[in-house]
């Protein structure tokens, strides 16, 4: 049970702080070698994430609008 929150509580700091080293990866990106390659690959996981949310929002409108027709 601890080695899972533990494990849970790792994950969750990674995502975190891959998302708040914006700034920093893009120093990172334009180094070569490993590190551009992994900042890179931060700086695409950020730009999935905008993606995610804006189609989130365009989903929301969606299924407000086909609840509206339907009456749902």
């Amino acid at each position: 049970m601890t080695k899972i929150k533990f494990s849970r509580a790792v994950i969750i700091a990674v995502i975190v702080g891959a998302f708040g080293m914006g700034g920093l990866l893009e120093k990172g990106a334009k180094m070569g070698g490993p590190v551009g390659s992994i900042a890179e690959f931060g700086s695409s996981i950020t730009e999935m994430q905008d993606h995610i949310s804006g189609l989130q929002k365009n989903l929301d409108t969606f299924k407000k609008v086909q609840s509206s027709l339907t009456g749902k």
